[in-house]
């Protein structure tokens, strides 16, 4: 048996044991009572009886055993061409202080702090601030609309709002403070403080009597010791899109959170305290959380604040440079970031102009990784290239290839094995394990382990009716795809992106992996449009590679032909359209809901997390062309 499988059977088999030990690796104020408390309810707790500070073992702990010089947080700013090393004990001064300018402006222990911020340092600053006071931050992406940061300033209630004045995009800077006022506006909860930081690009104006100067507020502020909280006490809250429209805002808690987390760094991604770890992502999504603030800075890692993208800050060379310069050992993206450097440079030829040799891996996650882009990472790096799975939901890998733990064969278009401490398992509509191979609901058994959600914010039927419902004694994950014989998951679509077509049930990722493997084609997407006679048949949308000038008809007929050999005529995959980009949220997924409501007429709501709604028009004209869309 391998070591892998010998750490994933003890971690179900003896979890109190498993994660006592993970979380010898977190100080804790008062040790727990039990680990794993109430295991048999899906109301179990970890650590209960815990006591700690997630921020004193995110910096103040490594400052106080000799790692105070060593680089906390490298901020590259490709949109203005700036960079700035911060240590961990500049780190802890700063984020001491602005602890002190929060509790000086009301804030305390369990209120709750909305972050509206860019890719800054002061970002990752007034996180941890938050933490340190104990109190419970909500981080809202940068520049989202008004309306839905007045949904969540609703939903959370915050004492004070921390923002700046603008967001830099690489064509466009973007006025935060028009749309925060319009918020508060809009919003029936008025929060008493709102703290500007002012960036050189632009100066906002301040609201006397409820608007305080980031700068300023520092001036006056005393340093503000850690205040110990309880291991199920929340961190922070962060929203995601729900079917009804109204955001689910999922709980963290400090005490869970910490220890897998921690745990993570090494097990996982591979990399030891000192290292540099890059996760090019935004603070506003779940992986700006766990891997660009909390995960590395508890391991003592290095961790990279990038504020660019992958192609366009300048070139499809920028990650390349950002890992160069800065030594990186491990990176972790999207699957799209990298579609999109291939969709420009499809030779790979920008990569020869950086040295790369301190990139020992790169992870990728958010949305599936088609087989084609895994090897072409793998050709052009040269490095593993360890496609992994989890959620927003969930805080950390539900699956991965653990590095840290021992190197198993990667398998293209698989997420790898469940990671240790969770149960994984296709089910079928009666909650039964699917044959391996079957596609079936992917659900995890409970208790889930460590670091994963508690609840949503106010809505314990809400989390109850979203997530365990269904199959009782599993987490729904809300995902479909199979479980194969060697016990690696295969993530094929969202539950809903499994295709009915005359009754055969189809993936609609197993479709776009063959899409990608055409050499024309540097990203797809596939819905499932009604049809009058089998229900719904499977349309593509195919983005081609930079420089392709063959017919696009000749493409569309290639790719069809493709599925007919691969998939087989029970997929009746007969119709795709050239566009020139996909509709994407802000965090690379891609929008395949929208895009089924508009190939079926059917009206829809622009979604507030779009990248760019102008996309949509384009897709609409696009499927006109060819029969859908009214």
């Amino acid at each position: 048996m391998t070591k892998y499988a010998d750490i994933h059977r003890a971690s179900l088999e003896n979890p109190d044991r498993f994660w006592g030990e993970a979380a010898e690796g977190i100080d804790w104020a008062t040790p727990w009572h039990k680990v794993l408390d109430n295991p048999a309810a899906d109301t179990y707790r970890w650590f209960a009886g815990g006591r700690l500070n997630t921020c004193y073992n995110a910096l103040d702990r490594h400052v106080e055993r000799g790692r105070g010089d060593q680089t906390a947080i490298i901020y590259d700013s490709a949109v203005t061409d700036t960079q700035r090393k911060i240590s961990y004990t500049e780190l802890l001064a700063d984020v001491s202080r602005f602890a002190g300018a929060l509790a000086a402006n009301g804030v305390n222990t369990g209120d709750r702090v909305i972050i509206y911020m860019p890719m800054i340092p002061e970002a990752i600053i007034a996180v941890l601030a938050c933490a340190r006071l104990g109190a419970v931050h909500s981080v809202v992406f940068g520049g989202f609309a008004a309306a839905e940061l007045a949904t969540r300033i609703d939903d959370a209630k915050p004492q004070l709002i921390v923002s700046a004045s603008c967001g830099i995009e690489p064509t466009r800077l973007i006025e935060y403070k028009p749309l925060l006022d319009e918020a508060i506006d809009i919003a029936k909860h008025k929060p008493a403080r709102c703290i500007l930081f002012q960036r050189p690009q632009t100066t906002a104006t301040l609201i006397p009597g409820r608007d305080v100067d980031w700068v300023e507020a520092m001036q006056s502020a005393a340093d503000h010791d850690c205040v110990i909280v309880g291991a199920n006490d929340p961190l922070y809250l962060l929203y995601t899109s729900g079917t009804t429209g109204q955001p689910k805002g999922i709980v963290r808690d400090n005490g869970g959170h910490a220890v897998a987390l921690h745990w993570s760094m090494k097990n996982i991604y591979g990399v030891d305290p000192g290292e540099v770890y890059w996760a090019a992502s935004d603070i506003g999504w779940v992986v700006g959380h766990s891997y660009i603030i909390y995960g590395p800075l508890l391991h003592g890692n290095t961790t990279v604040l990038f504020e660019g993208k992958p192609v366009g800050t300048p070139d499809a060379g920028a990650f390349w440079r950002v890992a160069a310069e800065h030594k990186v050992a491990a990176m972790f993206t999207a699957p799209t970031a990298f579609r999109a450097i291939k969709q420009q440079d499809p030779e790979g030829a920008l990569i020869s102009d950086y040295d790369l040799s301190s990139l020992r891996t790169l992870f990728l996650a958010g949305e599936r990784c088609d087989p084609d882009t895994l090897h072409w990472a793998e050709d052009k790096l040269g490095i593993p290239v360890i496609d992994h799975w989890w959620q927003t939901e969930t805080g950390w890998s539900i699956a991965a290839n653990c590095m840290g733990i021992e190197h198993l064969p990667v398998k293209a278009g698989s997420v790898g094995p469940a990671a240790p401490g969770w149960d994984v398992h296709a089910l079928d509509s009666e909650g039964n394990d699917v044959a391996a191979g079957d596609v079936g609901a992917i659900a995890c058994k409970l208790p889930l382990p460590p670091g994963t959600l508690t609840g949503l914010w106010q809505a314990e039927e809400r989390f109850r009716s979203s997530y365990l419902k269904t199959f009782p004694g599993y987490y729904e994950t809300g995902d479909a795809g199979f479980v194969d014989a060697d016990g690696y998951i295969h993530v094929m679509s969202r539950t809903d992106d499994v295709i009915n077509v005359a009754g055969h049930r189809l993936s609609t990722g197993a479709i776009e992996e063959v899409l990608a493997g055409h050499p024309d084609v540097a990203e797809c997407a596939v819905i499932g449009a009604a049809d009058d006679l089998k229900g719904q048949l499977p349309l593509g949308f195919l983005v081609l590679k930079a420089g392709v000038d063959r017919p696009h008809a000749t493409i569309v007929a290639e790719t069809v032909a493709m599925v007919r050999e691969q998939v087989g005529p029970v997929a009746v995959f007969k119709k795709a359209v050239v566009v020139t980009r996909l509709p994407k949220t802000r965090s690379g997924k891609v929008l395949r809901g929208t895009m089924r409501n508009i190939a079926d007429s059917q009206e829809y709501k622009v979604p507030a997390t779009i990248e760019d709604p102008v996309v949509l028009d384009e897709i609409e004209t696009a499927l006109q062309k060819i029969g859908y869309s009214d």
